[in-house]
């Protein structure tokens, strides 16, 4: 049985729908903490489970069976990612699970200004020390977050935002249909796994981009830190989410996100879809 958490969110929702194309119904179940939302896949013949990383107790019967199991990282900035996800990771242990794969970022590490990276280093460690076997799919920067930021450019002409640095922004879509891969090939990849776009282009880049696709100049503006976040606390923005988006802008700058690897497309079959095409398709909300 493949398990697969989060499934109600746009990555994992999207890797079920890719597996559905490989696997019966009948040998997977996702896991959910509102069930009602994940009545699509129930009409499909997956078996819908309630579980919730808060709710220790939920977790063995939502796991129970996997011979594969997809955990999704915590989203939440205001949580405690890593106590979460080691709740999660000490049920499938036990429950006897024989391969744990989890959502992870490229550029994790413990000493990364970017506060998920961190609690996704940590996680790996956790997977590591478990016991079962493991699978980081270490994302690239997802290409959508281009929309916000970049600030509101279209409107303004104007990218206006801190220092930043080459980023392998990497569309979510081509995620998900790699981990539906990753995850049927039974075990063919091993410990973390970097899936990343094939450039990592800079603000710089992205800004001429948007000039050629917007058909008029835009500018790139590199705005102090502390600035930009009291601009953004101005504008109503909660001061600990406006540090903890500076976190990217800063991990960018130290070459966090800035390797790219050619496994993404190998599995895909064709060039991963490219910064160009996320900014032509628009915003997303």
């Amino acid at each position: 049985m493949i398990i697969v958490t989060g499934a109600t969110g746009a990555l994992n929702g999207a890797t079920v729908d890719h597996l559905l194309e490989r696997i019966a119904a009948s040998e997977i179940a996702v896991v959910a903490r509102d069930v009602a939302k994940a009545q699509r896949f129930a009409d499909r013949g997956v078996e819908v489970r309630y579980g919730d990383y808060a709710d220790a107790a939920s977790l063995p019967a939502a796991f129970d069976g996997a011979e594969q199991l997809l955990l999704v990282s915590s989203s939440d900035p205001a949580a405690d990612a890593v106590t979460l996800h080691r709740t999660a990771i000490d049920a499938a242990v036990t429950v006897g699970a024989g391969r744990i794969l989890y959502t992870s970022h490229q550029g994790a590490a413990l000493d990364t200004p970017f506060g998920p990276g961190r609690d996704h280093a940590a996680t790996e460690q956790l997977l590591a020390d478990s016991g079962v076997a493991w699978t980081s799919l270490r994302n690239g920067f997802y290409a959508h977050s281009l929309s916000w930021l970049t600030g509101p450019w279209r409107e303004s002409a104007v990218m206006a935002v801190p220092a930043d640095g080459p980023v392998s922004w990497t569309s979510r879509g081509d995620e998900a249909e790699a981990a539906a891969i990753v995850i049927a090939s039974d075990g063919a990849y091993d410990g973390p796994v970097t899936l990343t776009a094939a450039s990592a282009p800079t603000l710089d880049d992205v800004a001429v981009m948007a000039s050629e696709i917007a058909g008029r100049s835009i500018a790139r503006v590199v705005v102090d830190d502390e600035e930009w976040v009291a601009s953004q606390v101005a504008a109503g923005r909660p001061e600990m989410m406006a540090r903890f988006t500076l976190g990217m802008y800063r991990a960018a700058r130290e070459g966090f996100f800035a390797g790219v690897d050619p496994l993404l497309g190998t599995l895909l079959g064709r060039e991963p879809r490219s910064v160009r095409a996320a900014l032509e398709a628009g915003p997303v909300h």
